[in-house]
C-alpha cells in the first residue's frame, strides 16, 4: 500500500536510489526538499545540473575537476616527480586532508579484480604509464589494502620497475584504538614491516 502520492514516492524513490540513502533516509530528505523554500530547491537543482554538465576528469591525473587540469596538478608549489596513485577521488581527498602530502596524485578509478571481470585495461593504467615517461622520481603506491588494492599494487610494481622509477606503497596496519587481538594476522604484518624508529 503506498502512503503518500505518487510524486512524493517518485522523490522518494530516486532518492533512494543514491548510494549510501535508505528508505528512511530518503523520506527524511524528500519531505525536507518539499517544505524548503522554492528558490532553495532551486539552487540545489541547479548545483546538481551544474556539476553533472561541468565535472570531468583532470587531463593529467583523472581526478574529477570543473577545469581542463585540476588545481594541484597546476600548481607550480607541487612536487611533479612525486606521483601517489590512488583508487579513486574519495582517496585523493583523504591525502589533501592530511596537508602532509606535496607531490601529484594519478587517479586508476578502481583496482584490478579478476574475479570482478577488472582488469588492467578497465582502469587508468596506460595513461600512468604514459605520466611515467616524463620526469618522475617516485611512485607512491596508495591503494586500499584488500586483495583487489594489493593485487593492483603488486602488478603496478611490476610495471614500473623496470623503469628505472622507484616504487613505494604506504605503510599500513593497527588503527588508532585498535585492540591487536581484533585485528587480522596481514594487518600486523604490514604494521610490523612498516614500523619506523622512535
Amino acid at each position: 500500500m503506498d502512503l503518500y502520492s505518487g510524486k512524493i514516492n517518485k522523490l522518494i524513490e530516486e532518492l533512494s536510489s543514491l548510494p549510501g540513502i535508505g528508505t528512511k533516509s530518503a523520506s527524511r530528505l524528500a519531505f525536507y526538499l518539499v517544505n524548503e523554500p522554492e528558490d532553495r530547491v532551486k539552487r540545489l537543482t541547479e548545483a546538481i545540473l551544474d556539476a553533472r554538465e561541468n565535472i570531468h576528469y583532470c587531463k593529467e591525473c583523472f581526478t574529477l575537476t570543473d577545469e581542463e587540469i585540476c588545481p594541484i596538478c597546476s600548481s607550480l608549489k607541487r612536487d611533479h616527480k612525486t606521483i601517489m596513485v590512488v583508487e579513486n577521488t574519495r582517496d585523493l581527498a583523504a591525502y589533501e586532508k592530511t596537508g602532509r602530502y606535496e607531490g601529484v596524485y594519478h587517479v586508476l578509478h578502481g583496482a584490478i579484480s579478476p574475479m570482478l571481470g577488472i582488469g588492467p585495461n578497465d582502469i587508468k593504467l596506460k595513461e600512468l604509464m604514459k605520466r611515467l615517461e616524463g620526469d618522475v622520481s617516485e611512485v607512491i603506491i596508495a591503494t586500499n589494502s584488500s586483495l583487489e588494492g594489493e593485487t593492483t599494487a603488486m602488478y603496478l610494481s611490476k610495471l614500473i620497475k623496470p623503469v628505472g622509477i622507484k616504487v613505494s606503497r604506504i605503510a599500513s596496519g593497527v588503527p588508532v584504538g585498535g585492540d591487536l587481538e581484533n585485528i587480522d594476522e596481514v594487518t600486523l604484518l604490514r604494521a610490523l614491516e612498516g614500523r619506523t624508529e622512535l
